[in-house]
């Protein structure tokens, strides 16, 4: 609005003035800035006020007077006497008639035919018709804005042109605007006023007179703006009017400029306001202009973003225009691009002489001006990367001397050097010439040079050389995608950057600055970052070891790495770095995998078995020991314990390309792996899950795989009881002062029992107190007196306390404290011997824990640790069969391939031979083990006297029990009424409370594995431990599925044993299946009848038929078939018996009679039989002949199968 030019607007000081009503100050402004504000002045001196207060009477009356003196006050109140009332309806008349006329200017009710033109005709009118006349040009240019649909256009008027009568017009409308505001709202009128000539000049004035309505027109204009505000010429006019008010009220423009934000309308106003704006406090760090800028381009908001980026591009279509917002903004940029620029820095690049004396032509950059360089060369980058700019040659020019300068050693200027080289590698095309090419290629040889000085002086642990070396790596590895991302996140914006632009900066880089072997050499000599965490962001040492790690440069160039990886690994703390275990993956990779197979030694060194150990000399001891203050953080240790466990199952899993290779790396051994606390660790590791990442789950899983015996789920149960809720309240109660007892004192107490046991119960309690860490120490003396525990008069409770401290050590030393207990519960002869077992003992052979001293078998505390360690070391004997025929397999079988070459009839033994004896040798294993804990649930001489009873367990499951014949006796079965009493060696006896706790181990072997149970079943095992088996162990009834297979064994002791064992299935599981069973045992006993022998029959019928007892009272409908091949049997024997010319009772007509009448056999009473059986002695049966023996073992198995019946009813 250049028309405006010349006219006096509202300062802001007057301005202030009216907003405040402050009397005084207007009384102080002179009188051409006083004559703009006269129609707010003089209605407020005029009209009734609602301040009725003595202070505003005195004010008035000072207003009055400053009016007093000037005479354009006269022709004001003259215009306040008119009939404003008549004025508006008249003005809504016409309002109507141009509706009706549709808008042609015809006939006008608020004025007659004009004689003159409009300017003669207001200077010669009256009050009224000078407000008619400009109220009927104002409401014309309001309804033609309200029908251009948006379309901009330049109202021409004498009236508002005319300079001679302006101040004249912008009373009558000041008047006209307060005395009609519904006829002529405020923001209306200010839309029209931008129509006209001069309109940013009258709008000025009409606000100053209505101070408050600032906002809302302000608001007002930028709703009703343009998107892009200098695309169109109301864009520009309204911009432009909008800043004159933001000038006369300065206080508001930045929130006028939040406004423009808020509603994407007018970017250039923005701008402009920012220009503009003169803060109080001048930041010395960062202007204005490039905060507001920067804000939209980086900040959140996507769509102020693309709508400030749109504006840019727009401005660089148009001819360069000093006139242009987006010019002026850039010169403004340059400007202080320029001003903090080094006074000696040159616009050409230096000669050859300057590069020997680096620092004789190049000023640093000011510490004062280093974070408003860092400051604009972000913003630089978001004007070229987000909005599209494209500099001029001059702000090429300057910006490529403020990135290639040198900044001082500090954070900040570590900050400028690493976005100056990103802002490089996003825009190569700052450097266009060979000077320019030449400049660069110095400052990043300076970069080069100067980086550990920078790191060391600045204090920072991740300098810009890392970010050199990494971007290097990167360009050697063709890993263009990589360095874009990279330039994207130090700059902190997403930048399209095309990776062909990236070509010149790949050849200066590779072929120029850091070949591949200056990259390796280089990264070795970079020091590790000192106690590296997640907290340390930014591009560290470690993430280029980790990029040439992957490339295979050090293998390549036979760099050794081994030796920076260790010591960075010794140089960690919580919270992890993301990036270490990435590195330790890709380290064991390159020690296992060559980096050609033309070269298959191309490989480096893994880290030796001393400098792991130092690592672990605190806790190595101990298995976690508390000797002194460890020197290595918890963290070094978790991630050295990763490399051995994730080393050792990739050295397992490329076993086959190693034998290939004829290349075996060394595995670590046994020893070591017996000096580290894995579970220790692993349970530290726990409680700190949220600080390492995904390191704890890493070591799960390489634990379930490689040591599975420190996996099981007993103990995962134990150390939630160890470190729950109700022993953390228990550990509260120690207090510091309490007494502390030593290891030899626990030794001496053990010593002297039992006369010491009140002495040993108090210092077990007290231990029980501690955590498991704190129990490490007490281990020794523990383990080594258990021996002593197993003599009599030795309270229970000990025993079950030291069986609660034993499980709190196993959550924290499982594998030594395995291997004391072994060795300190041998028998006494071994101890003697001093025999002494060790880890990998125990794992080759795991039975070597059954061979305790035998008391352990009766002693239920210390039996309950002897399982848990037998179940540990069968799976630990699993794992470790399973690697070493990995290990062993692909070596051997290539080195056997390679001496068969040329010898026929030497085949290969086939892999799976191999595997098929490593699982026969683990089935052999665990069926031993089974067998022997069988054994164990056998009562000895003594406990049988005492009256222990095996088949007690299943007193509550059937009243009556199949009649058994104890081994080495041939005489009557005694048949058991269910209320004849049975002498009980006590239901808590300590041989029953073994057979609980190994029939629990046998469960859950079962339920691991189900051939296991197959296997023993099918081995067989003392007939008198079926009773105990099928009601102790619930996984029992999964035999059901193998008993047919098992009746099917052409061995008469199996299909014997098969048969017994299915009698106690259908008694504890009455199921459908069970009854299938049955139903085919009975068949295969009648078929057995037809083909056995004399002698077989007689042995296979007398110990299976009080077996059927069982079938009958589980399934009553087998019955009959019961019945049939009972007197199938009889006739049998009966036939034989005759042949012999005996005489015997008539058998057969009893046992028709017997199973044709079975109800007529009792009384209902249950009197005597009436069909009574002969008594005979033992003595007569044993000299009977077997014929008759078994006669009478039919009669007597029918007589309890209708007994059994009967008592059911």
């Amino acid at each position: 609005m250049a028309d405006s030019t010349g006219l006096q607007f509202v300062s802001p000081y007057a301005f202030e003035a009216m907003q405040k009503v402050d009397v005084v100050r207007l009384a102080a402004l002179s009188d051409p800035e006083l004559r703009l504000l006269l129609p707010c002045l003089v209605r407020m001196a005029l009209c009734a006020p609602a301040d009725q207060s003595q202070a505003w009477a005195q004010d008035k009356k000072l207003i009055l007077r400053l009016l007093s003196g000037v005479e354009a006050v006269n022709s004001i109140v003259a215009l306040l006497s008119v009939d404003f009332h008549a004025l508006e309806q008249d003005a809504r008349k016409e309002q109507q008639l141009r509706h009706k006329a549709g808008g042609s200017n015809g006939e006008s009710i608020l004025v007659s035919q004009l004689q003159h033109g409009l300017t003669l005709e207001f200077e010669h009118s009256d009050p009224l018709r000078r407000l008619r006349l400009t109220l009927s040009e104002l409401l014309a240019i309001m309804n033609k804005v309200a029908d251009s649909n948006g379309e901009f256009f330049l109202k021409s008027s004498e009236l508002f042109e005319s300079p001679v009568y302006l101040e004249e017009v912008a009373d009558v409308l000041c008047i006209l605007q307060a005395e009609l505001p519904s006829l002529l709202p405020i923001v209306d009128v200010a839309e029209a006023l931008l129509h006209v000539r001069n309109g940013d000049w009258f709008l000025c004035l009409l606000v100053a007179n209505v101070p408050d309505s600032f906002n809302e027109v302000c608001r007002g204009l930028i709703k009703n703006g343009e998107r892009q505000d200098e695309e169109s010429v109301s864009g520009r006019r309204r911009t432009e009017a909008l800043r004159q008010l933001c000038q006369m009220n300065p206080s508001q423009a930045l929130n006028i400029r939040a406004m423009v934000v808020e509603e994407c309308h007018l970017p250039g106003l923005g701008v402009a306001l920012t220009l503009d704006y003169k803060p109080d406090t001048a930041d010395e760090a960062v202007s204005p202009l490039v905060s507001y800028v920067s804000g939209l381009l980086l900040g959140t908001n996507g769509k102020v973003r693309t709508w400030f980026s749109m504006f840019i591009r727009n401005g660089q279509q148009r001819k360069r225009e000093s006139s242009s917002v987006l010019w002026q903004m850039r010169r403004q940029l340059l400007l202080e691009l320029v001003a903090i620029l080094p006074r000696s820095r040159s616009t050409h690049g230096p000669n050859d002489s300057d590069m020997e004396d680096v620092g004789s032509g190049y000023s640093g950059l000011r510490e004062e001006y280093v974070v408003k360089a860092s400051a604009l060369l972000r913003l630089y980058c978001a004007l070229m990367g987000i909005a599209g700019l494209r500099p001029t040659d001059e702000e090429a020019e300057q910006l490529l001397q403020l990135m290639t300068s040198r900044p001082p050693a500090t954070p900040a200027g570590v900050r400028f050097v690493s976005l100056s080289f990103c802002k490089l590698l996003a825009f190569p095309n700052l450097v266009s010439t060979p000077e320019q090419e030449q400049l660069m290629v110095m400052w990043l040889s300076w970069m080069i040079k100067e980086e550990e000085y920078f790191e060391s002086a600045a204090g920072v642990s991740a300098s810009f050389g890392e970010m050199l070396l990494l971007v290097a790596m990167y360009f050697h590895s063709n890993q263009l995608s990589s360095i874009i991302e990279l330039v994207c996140s130090t700059l902190g914006m997403k930048i399209a950057i095309k990776p062909s632009s990236l070509s010149k900066m790949k050849t200066i880089f590779t072929q120029e600055i850091f070949t591949e072997q200056v990259v390796t050499a280089h990264a070795v000599r970079v020091a590790v970052t000192n106690n590296l965490s997640a907290n340390i962001t930014g591009f560290l040492p470690i993430h280029c070891i980790y990029q040439l790690l992957r490339s295979r440069a050090f293998t390549k160039h036979k760099v050794s790495i081994k030796d920076w990886i260790y010591r960075q690994l010794c140089e960690t703390t919580t919270p992890i770095h993301t990036q270490l275990i990435p590195l330790i993956d890709a380290y064991i990779n390159s020690i296992l995998t060559p980096a050609s197979k033309a070269n298959p030694e191309a490989t480096n060194q893994p880290v030796t078995e001393q400098e792991i150990l130092n690592v672990f000399q605190s806790s190595a001891g101990g298995e976690g020991g508390r000797g002194g203050r460890a020197r290595y953080t918890i963290t070094t240790q978790l991630l050295i314990l990763y490399y051995i466990l994730s080393y050792e199952e990739n050295l397992l899993a490329s076993t086959k390309q190693l034998a290939l290779m004829q290349k075996k790396p060394k595995s670590y051994s046994a020893a070591l792996m017996d000096q580290i606390p894995i579970k220790y660790l692993v349970t530290q590791a726990l409680g700190l899950q949220q600080e390492l990442g995904g390191l704890h789950s890493a070591l799960l899983r390489l634990l379930a795989t490689n040591y599975p015996h420190l996996c099981l789920v007993e103990d995962w149960m134990c150390e939630e009881e160890v470190t729950g809720t109700l022993p953390l309240l228990r550990r509260m109660m120690l207090t510091s002062n309490t007494c502390r007892y030593t290891q030899s004192q626990l030794h001496q107490a053990f010593q002297k029992l039992p006369s010491s046991s009140p002495r040993l119960m108090r210092i077990l309690e007290h231990l029980t107190l501690l955590s498991p860490g704190d129990l490490i120490p007490y281990a020794d003396a523990l383990t080594a007196s258990m021996a002593l525990l197993l003599e009599p008069a030795v309270p229970r409770r000990i025993l079950q306390t030291l069986n609660k401290l034993w499980m709190g050590l196993n959550t924290v030393m499982p594998r030594r404290l395995w291997v004391m207990t072994v060795n300190a519960l041998q028998p006494s002869a071994k101890l003697l011997r001093q025999q002494r077992y060790s880890q990998n003992d125990l794992m080759v052979d795991p039975l070597i824990v059954l061979r305790c001293d035998k008391r352990v078998y009766r002693c239920p505390p210390l039996m309950d640790i002897v399982l848990h360690m037998l179940n540990g070391y069968l799976l630990a004997s699993k794992a470790y069969l399973h690697c070493h025929l990995k290990e062993t397999a692909d070596f051997d079988r290539q080195s056997q391939t390679v001496s068969n070459l040329g010898l026929p009839g030497q085949p290969d033994t086939p892999e799976v031979t191999r595997e098929e004896l490593k699982n026969a040798l683990l089935a052999a294993q665990d069926s031993a083990a089974v067998q022997i804990l069988l054994e164990v649930c056998l009562p000895t001489c003594e406990e049988q006297q005492l009256g222990a009873n095996t088949e007690s367990l299943l007193r509550s499951m059937r009243s009556t029990t199949p009649g058994k014949v104890k081994p080495g006796c041939l005489g009557p079965v005694t048949r058991m009424g269910g209320d004849e009493a049975e002498p009980e060696g006590g239901l808590l006896s300590d041989l029953r409370e073994v057979q609980c706790l190994i029939c629990c181990m046998l469960h859950q072997m079962f339920i691991a594995d189900p051939n296991i149970a197959k296997l023993v079943h099918f081995q067989g095992y003392p007939q008198a431990l079926l009773p105990l088996t099928v009601a102790g162990i619930p996984s029992i009834h999964i035999c059901l599925d193998f008993i047919p297979e098992l009746l099917a064994q052409p061995q008469l002791e199996k299909q014997i044993f098969a048969i017994q064992l299915l009698s106690y299935l259908c008694t504890q599981y009455a199921l459908p299946k069970s009854l299938s069973v049955a139903r085919l045992a009975i068949s295969v006993m009648g078929t057995l009848l037809t083909v056995l022998t004399h002698a077989k029959r007689f042995s296979f019928f007398m110990p299976t038929l009080p077996c059927l007892v069982a079938f009958c009272q589980a399934f009553p409908p087998l019955y009959d078939d019961v019945a049939a091949l009972l007197v199938q049997v009889g006739q049998v024997c009966a036939s034989d018996v005759a042949t012999k010319a005996r005489d015997i009772d008539p058998l057969i007509a009893r046992l028709q009679y017997l199973k044709e009448k079975p109800q007529e056999v009792l009384s209902p009473g249950g009197g005597s039989s009436k069909l009574s059986l002969p008594q005979r002695t033992a003595e007569e049966l044993v000299g009977a002949d077997p014929d008759v023996q078994l006669c009478y073992r039919v009669e007597a198995t029918f007589m309890d199968i209708i007994s059994s019946s009967l008592h059911g009813l």
